[in-house]
């Protein structure tokens, strides 16, 4: 069974870097659909693929399930551009059918109106010093590895994930400020499109929160917390977490019986313990 929703907002894959977990967002791709997908900026890392990263056939599988989502599902899918994406540059704004790719959007839910962007646009780090945002790229890069192994150690001994990024980010006085100043300045941004909300990602922060008036969402990402934003129909925002979603699976199939596909198992298996809400 597929659990439709008005909108899925989805953003930060990271395609081409060993710590993006695209298998994991396509696993959850196919057991939902919208009337509405948002990819919302840094999906594909042009960053790392002019260095050591590198495209599989998997990063390929997620564009086929987004054609399929176009063609069978006929969802609008509006591809927003971010700073590690910014190869999209060169061909904005483009439009074919209901495939849209454009630097930010506007969004009509339950009569309000939310100002939908990447956010990098507003973090002058990686708009004024990009060659500093890419030295910062290469260190988070490196966390990112050491945080690999450092759980392929703790899952030899039966110990759940544990984020050392998202340790960083939380315990580190400049991270902390830097996201509060980025949320902040997002919903004085909404103000002044006269917007009554903002839907965001960038910092790997996922959110669902009231900034004064103004009704910030951040979808998160597809390397550290798995996390997506979606809409049902009553125009009720949440973010969904991989983990959450997948422990929900599990119960469901053992309490109804339901036969499960030797694919379907395995991502299970590998998902179900992994990743925990940051």
């Amino acid at each position: 069974m597929k659990t439709h929703y008005k909108t899925i907002v989805l953003s930060d894959l990271h395609l081409g870097i060993k710590n993006s977990r695209v298998k994991e967002v396509v696993e959850f791709l196919k057991h939902h659909t919208c009337d509405t997908l948002i990819l919302n900026g840094d999906i594909i890392d042009g960053w790392q693929l002019k260095k050591s990263g590198s495209w599989k056939n998997k990063h390929t599988r997620f564009f086929k399930l987004i054609m399929k989502f176009l063609a069978k599902y006929d969802t609008k899918v509006i591809y927003l551009r971010g700073n590690h994406d910014d190869f999209l540059d060169e061909i904005l704004p483009f439009s074919l059918g209901n495939f849209s790719i454009k630097r930010d959007h506007i969004l009509h839910s339950a009569g309000k109106k939310y100002y939908v962007v990447h956010g990098d646009i507003f973090d002058t780090v990686t708009t004024k010093l990009k060659w500093l945002a890419q030295m910062g790229d290469v260190g988070y890069t490196f966390l990112l590895w050491l945080n690999r192994h450092y759980n392929n150690y703790r899952t030899k001994r039966g110990m759940p994930y544990y984020s050392l990024s998202q340790l960083v980010k939380q315990k580190v006085k400049q991270a902390v400020s830097f996201i509060s100043d980025f949320e902040e300045q997002l919903a004085e941004v909404a103000k002044a499109k006269r917007c009554q909300g903002v839907i965001c990602g960038h910092i790997h922060q996922p959110a669902n929160k009231m900034i004064g008036e103004i009704h910030y969402l951040n979808s998160g990402d597809w390397v550290e917390t798995l996390s997506a934003l979606v809409e049902d129909e009553q125009g009720e925002w949440r973010v969904v977490y991989y983990s959450e979603w997948v422990n929900a699976e599990a119960l469901t199939i053992a309490s109804t019986g339901t036969t499960q596909t030797e694919e379907d198992s395995t991502m299970l298996a590998e998902g179900g313990w992994a990743f925990q809400p940051a």
